[in-house]
Parts: C-alpha cells; sequence; structure tokens
C-alpha cells in the first residue's frame, strides 16, 4: 500500500507540475511560422477523393497510474474493446483507424523511471496483438527503458500498425522539469526527432504533453505533410492544440487523464470531446477538406447543403464565420464542389486580397 500511495503521488506530483506549467504559460503563444499546406494548380490543399477516418481517444483518470503493467495492459484491451464497438454503432461502413492512449499509459507503478520503465521487448508483442486483434493503428505512450549500455530513459509513444508491427516511435523532445531543476521528468532524457508516420489513412505525427509549449515539433510536423498529430499527454489543456490546428491546418487528437481529450479541427476549435474519466471518445473527420471563410453566396453552409445535400459534409461556425467542408461522395473531390459554386479556401482568397490590397496601395505593407 505505501509503494502504490507514493507512487500515486509522484505521478500527481509530474502530471500537476506539466498542467501548471502549460495552464501558466498559455498567454504566451508562440508566433508560429505559418506552413502552407501542399496545394494543386487549382489553389486546392486536398484535391482528393473523400478519406474518412476514425478516431478513438479517451479520458484515462489518475487510477491507471497506480496499477501494475498487466492490468494496464488489460484496461487498454478494454479501452479498445469499448472504442471498436462504439466505432461499430455509429459508422457501417468505417471501423477504428488510429486510437490514441494518455500519456505514462505504459509503465510500471513507481516513483522514478529506473522503477517504472519497460523494455520494449517486454511489452511489444502484447501491445501488438492489441492494435492486430482491433485492426488499428494503436498509440501507446511508454515510460521506455532504452537498450544499450548506459540506461537511458525515454518517455516515448510506440506506434503500431493494424497488423501488430511497431511501425516506430516518438522520443518526447521536451520533458518537463521542476522550477529551477535539471531534472527532467525524473531522470528522462530528451528525444531528438519529430518523425512523421505513413499509415494507410494519411500522414501522422506525435507530440506529447510538454511539447506543447514549443513550437519546434508543430512546425516540423506540418513541413512534412502531418495531416492528424497525436497529443498523448498529462494535461487537458486546449489552448496550444487549437493554436496549431489553426495555424497548420491539421487535426489534432488528444489523450488526457481528465477534463478534456478531443479531436480539434483545422478550424481551432473543438469538434468533439470526452470529459468523463473512463469514458471513451470516437469520432470521424475527413482528411480532404478545405476551408472556406463567410461569404454571401455560402450562406453559412446552406448553399452547399441546397445543392448538393448529405454529398456534401460541413461544420460551420457561426460566431468564427467559417467552416469546413468535406464531400461524402466517393466520386467527387469537396474542390469540385466547392470550385462549382465560384468560391475559394480561405488560404487562396485571402491571398488574392493582399495581392488586390498591395496593388491599391501602390505596395506592401512595410512591416511584411
Amino acid at each position: 500500500m505505501q509503494i502504490r500511495t507514493a507512487s500515486r503521488h509522484w505521478i500527481r506530483h509530474i502530471l500537476t507540475a506539466s498542467a501548471c506549467l502549460c495552464c501558466g504559460w498559455t498567454a504566451a503563444l508562440p508566433a508560429a511560422e505559418s506552413v502552407p499546406p501542399p496545394r494543386t494548380e487549382s489553389g486546392f490543399s486536398y484535391n482528393r477523393l473523400p478519406r474518412k477516418v476514425v478516431v478513438g481517444t479517451l479520458v484515462g483518470g489518475y487510477e491507471i497510474y497506480s496499477m501494475k503493467l498487466g492490468d494496464r495492459l488489460k484496461k487498454m484491451d478494454g479501452f479498445l474493446s469499448e472504442m471498436a464497438a462504439q466505432a461499430g454503432r455509429t459508422n457501417s461502413v468505417h471501423a477504428l483507424d488510429l486510437a490514441v492512449f494518455p500519456e505514462y499509459f505504459v509503465a510500471h507503478p513507481g516513483d522514478l523511471p529506473a522503477q517504472r520503465a519497460v523494455a520494449l521487448g517486454d511489452v511489444q508483442e502484447e501491445i501488438g496483438a492489441l492494435a492486430k486483434r482491433y485492426h488499428c493503428y494503436l498509440i501507446a505512450p511508454a515510460v521506455l527503458r532504452e537498450s544499450g549500455a548506459s540506461t537511458i530513459y525515454s518517455n516515448a509513444a510506440l506506434l503500431f500498425d493494424r497488423q501488430g508491427g511497431l511501425m516506430g516511435m516518438y522520443r518526447k523532445v521536451h520533458p518537463v522539469g521542476g522550477h529551477g531543476s535539471e531534472i527532467l521528468e525524473g531522470g528522462t532524457t530528451p528525444g531528438r526527432e519529430f518523425p512523421v508516420f505513413d499509415c494507410d489513412f494519411g500522414r501522422l505525427g506525435i507530440q506529447i504533453c510538454f511539447d506543447m509549449l514549443y513550437e519546434d515539433g508543430w512546425r516540423a510536423l506540418a513541413r512534412q505533410g502531418a495531416q492528424i498529430v497525436a497529443l498523448p499527454s498529462a494535461s487537458p489543456e486546449t489552448v496550444h492544440p487549437s493554436f496549431y490546428a489553426l495555424q497548420y491546418q491539421y487535426y489534432v487528437v488528444s489523450a488526457a487523464p481528465r477534463d478534456h481529450s478531443a479531436v480539434f479541427n483545422p478550424l481551432g476549435m473543438i469538434e468533439a470531446e470526452a470529459s468523463v474519466e473512463g469514458s471513451v471518445l470516437v469520432h470521424q473527420i475527413d482528411l480532404s477538406f478545405e476551408v472556406l471563410h463567410w461569404d454571401a453566396d455560402l450562406d453559412e453552409g446552406a448553399a452547399a447543403r441546397r445543392k448538393f445535400g448529405d454529398r456534401i459534409g460541413f461544420h460551420y461556425c457561426r460566431d468564427q464565420d467559417m467552416g469546413i467542408f468535406w464531400s461524402n461522395d466517393p466520386q467527387t473531390t469537396v474542390a469540385q464542389m466547392i470550385g462549382s459554386m465560384g468560391l475559394s479556401p480561405a488560404r487562396v482568397e485571402t491571398k488574392r486580397l493582399e495581392a488586390v490590397q498591395d496593388r491599391l496601395r501602390g505596395g506592401p505593407v512595410e512591416s511584411r
């Protein structure tokens, strides 16, 4: 009982430190450099047929951190089973594609990385079997004991493919530390890379918790063409993920122990979320989308609905004067639909108007 209590106290200390530092710095959002998405000659980023992706996440709760490793893997199985069942109930065609678990999910109970860390060989087969059983990509965050002569510990997110193979991993580049301390997460070594993984549904990047306070990883993933960024976290923060989703025009899927596990869309809005500890969220997105700003001819999306009916889908945010649109027609792209209405994506139209403004004023504004 003393070990379980100490373990829980330690993990709450780390989680709280991470969450407080994140929340304390939200006012100082980084001035992110714009990385435009890939474009076709028509100016549309995603001139492709629909690509539906069903993502699953959960609000893990704190009890998991005092459980033994074997019990945690059983909990993972249970959460995946619930996600798969929910995906089957809500999507007649599309099953679960991607499952994201909260930070530190795969670990032993303990106070320090030396006690908590797992060797890859001790968990790879069992977690891979779960990914294969539910035929989904699975992100399993782990406290990892690295192989080699010296003992190195990483805060890592393991990515398994649908066949249960280890596709790769992301090691947290920005571990959190206590105020004034140079010891990061009890002795964790920072990672060195921001990999992007080619999944059968699209390009996937990963960031972990405190990475939210550093813009470099989010920018690097955008430059490599990430379309979804998974965010296993100890913090339920929403401001930074919303900012990066809007800035870089990709989806962000977070998983946390409390308050918010969510899907952030390229409008920078929470499109779906879970908030009750122990609950799962399953949500379908489409990676072939376009963002449109307000236009009288769009009629807040109603004009698109009148013309295309259920062949087009969208979330229009009236209080933000913009919406995200996608095609439900397997033979027609959203670019074709929007183009037939004489409309352009928001980024294309703002660029066009900027050129008009520069011409009418006699040149660009000096600060540019």
